[in-house]
């Protein structure tokens, strides 16, 4: 399985059977599986969905959006609770590029990409229940493990 580092851009090979545990990037050294949401932009964006073999939760948001701001923590607890699952967030002001190619009219907009490709997405603030229970949904009804 290949998961590309967010800090270093650097893509790492890792073992299926280990990604419940600390896994360091060959070049920089930071937690690979860390739990916690990390920044894309319009330079890392590409590199990041399309060589990473995880599902991936990009929350499209901006720092004056009242929703996205009440949602932030939520989407921080939903991090730290699914490990196989990665969250990135992405600033729409700051990435217009991306938030063009992806048609963001709302935020906050949540779209849930595999191997590359978008799956899913949902527009509006959720609870961390809700947004777990849409990826687990989404998941389950895309064949995704």
């Amino acid at each position: 399985m290949q998961i590309v580092c967010a800090q270093c851009g650097a893509k790492n090979r890792v073992p299926s059977d280990k990604l419940n545990h600390v896994l360091a990037c060959g070049k920089c050294g930071v937690d690979l599986m860390a739990p916690e949401p990390f920044e894309l932009d319009d330079a890392s964006f590409d590199r990041y969905i399309s060589g990473t073999d995880l599902p991936i939760v990009v929350d499209f948001w901006a720092t004056w959006c009242g929703p996205c701001l009440m949602m932030a923590p939520h989407f921080k607890t939903a991090a730290s609770k699914l490990a196989t699952v990665k969250f990135a967030k992405v600033d729409s002001d700051k990435a217009k590029v991306m938030s063009q190619r992806y048609v963001i009219k709302s935020i906050p907009t949540i779209i849930l990409f595999f191997k590359g490709q978008e799956v899913a997405r949902l527009s509006g603030s959720l609870s961390s229940s809700d947004l777990l229970n849409w990826i687990g949904q989404q998941m389950h009804e895309k064949g995704i493990q």
